[in-house]
């Protein structure tokens, strides 16, 4: 085993294979070590989160290094067939590739049982290895920027579908219409690790998809509420996120700044994981339903109530706040950071999906975007309303570079040592196409790589900063993908997280290196 440094939090087991990966996962389910929190297991890796308060990084590298590699490994009795229309735009191609016909590829793809041997990328997204040992292809040199809901693929020795509409870079043979993911089943992945799949060739002819049944129209909101005015550029609801998810392809989201939430629920006496409204920008506007108390914390900016006669004040951020029925508050635009947080005593009573209410963007998880008109009932106080708050003593401002704490690794070793200094000494703009999946960074030199192959896909935490052929890096945020097929050099440090999240478009970004990068000993 090697082990490799990804956050101060987390750290990467890298083997050799794809055997060994499944025997150790397997040991480390059986036996859990105390204070490790999730594991995601990729091609020849896992991904191992833990607490340093109940276990240091030395003790569990030991532990892991003292398990064996060539124990048994449980299979799923499950067997899931899954009818394929074998009309895949890439088809030809990848007939051409393997020096093959058509048919020949179907028959291959066909004739032979594949494992879910890990999931991520996407919820209900399985990577599906075994399968005939021909069928071995690149991923496509560029990626499509949307590949359909459904489509089967290949890449390396690899199969899978994409549960929903994203981008892939994948081969793409086939469809089906077997959903892969169904929030209305007990446990929405269709796949799971170690389930046996089999392929059946439906013809090529692709029957029509059934229409979608009709949705029943919500029923009238009556209680104590907050509706919606406007929403602004996005207004999301978002609590600590959906932790635990891992195994179904689901990573945590949540709010982008989790201070900040918990102190707008402590302030009105909620718990704190609590779910609150995470307005981006300015321009949301509220109207109360009944009397509330209501906090907003987060970027700083000015904060106006209207009252139902029409009479207008600010009012203070990071304190209680009394609402009288029809009174409306209006969120101004930010004058630092990015995100504001709105709770409200009681919290919002909407009902969870995978056990939270938050709002994952590129899961398509959860509650959908606020919007103009959108009403969110309030449930009944439970807590005692907290005493003002103080905001937080630095947000970031357009005028003023940002630092970030980065932990280097792990795949610091796969860019040339000139492309790491220039992590840390050059300025790194947040570009517009920047979002809650993460920050697009633009730097006036690229990070080279010195490593060109192609990595297989492995797990990824919030606040990687992963690096894409162009050369500019992506740090990854709340909505992040579980896994990633692109190096990561380094990432942002757990007490730098909340600030990554209030960085506005157009700031600039200075990476800081805390400790060097270095292969962990057992």
């Amino acid at each position: 085993m090697r082990f490799l440094p990804v956050n101060l939090d987390a750290l990467l087991v890298e083997l050799d294979d794809l055997p060994q990966t499944l025997a150790l996962l397997a040991s480390l389910q059986a036996e859990p070590i105390a204070g490790v929190d999730e594991l995601v297991p990729a091609a020849r890796t896992i991904l191992v989160r833990y607490r340093p308060h109940t276990v240091a990084r030395a003790a569990l590298v030991r532990a892991i290094a003292a398990r064996r590699l060539d124990g048994p490994v449980e299979r799923n009795a499950t067997l899931v067939e899954i009818p394929v229309h074998y009309d895949g735009e890439d088809l030809d191609e990848v007939a051409g590739l393997l020096g093959a016909t058509r048919e020949q590829v179907i028959g291959w793809h066909s004739g032979s049982d594949y494992t879910v041997a890990f999931v991520g990328f996407a919820p209900g997204f399985a990577y599906l290895s075994g399968g005939d040992p021909r069928l071995d292809v690149p991923r496509r040199a560029t990626p499509r920027t949307r590949v359909p809901a459904g489509a089967v693929a290949l890449a390396g020795r690899f199969s899978a579908v994409y549960p929903q509409d994203s981008p892939g870079g994948w081969q793409l043979i086939g469809v089906t219409d077997e959903p892969m993911w169904d929030l209305a089943r007990e446990v929405p992945a269709l796949l799971q690790p170690g389930a046996r799949v089999r392929f059946v060739d439906a013809g090529a002819r692709r029957p029509r998809r059934s229409p979608a049944p009709a949705q029943a129209e919500p029923a009238a909101i009556t209680g104590p509420a907050l509706q919606v005015l406007q929403p602004g550029p996005q207004s999301l609801l978002q609590d600590l996120g959906r932790a635990g998810q891992a195994g179904q392809g689901v990573s945590a989201s949540g709010a982008m700044d989790r201070g900040a939430l918990r102190a707008a629920n402590r302030l009105v006496g909620n718990a704190v994981d609590a779910a609150c409204i995470e307005a981006a920008l300015g321009g949301l506007q509220l109207r109360s339903r009944g009397e509330h108390v209501v906090a907003v914390t987060g970027a700083a900016g000015p904060l106006t109530l209207t009252s139902a006669d029409g009479r207008s004040w600010p009012v203070p951020r990071h304190a209680p706040l009394a609402l009288a029925d029809g009174d409306v508050l209006l969120l101004g635009a930010p004058q630092a950071g990015l995100r504001s947080y709105v709770a409200v005593r009681g919290g919002f009573d909407v009902p969870p999906v995978l056990a939270s209410r938050s709002t994952d963007m590129l899961a398509r998880l959860g509650p959908p975007p606020l919007a103009a008109g959108t009403v969110l009932p309030v449930g009944p106080a439970v807590g005692v309303v907290g005493m003002p708050d103080t905001a937080p003593a630095s947000l970031p401002t357009l005028d003023a570079t940002v630092t970030l704490d980065v932990v280097l690794g792990p795949r610091t070793d796969w860019c040339t040592p000139e492309a790491v200094a220039l992590l840390a000494t050059q300025d790194w703009t947040v570009t517009t196409q920047s979002n809650r999946v993460g920050l697009r960074l633009a730097g006036e030199r690229p990070i080279t790589r010195a490593n060109t192959a192609e990595l297989p896909s492995e797990g990824v935490v919030r606040g990687a900063i992963q690096v894409p052929p162009s050369g500019q890096p992506v740090l990854f945020l709340a909505d992040h993908p579980l896994t990633g097929g692109y190096p990561v050099v380094g990432a942002v440090a757990p007490h730098h997280l909340d600030l990554a999240g209030q960085i506005p478009l157009g700031a600039r970004i200075r990476f800081h290196p805390i400790r060097s990068f270095e292969v962990i000993a057992p």
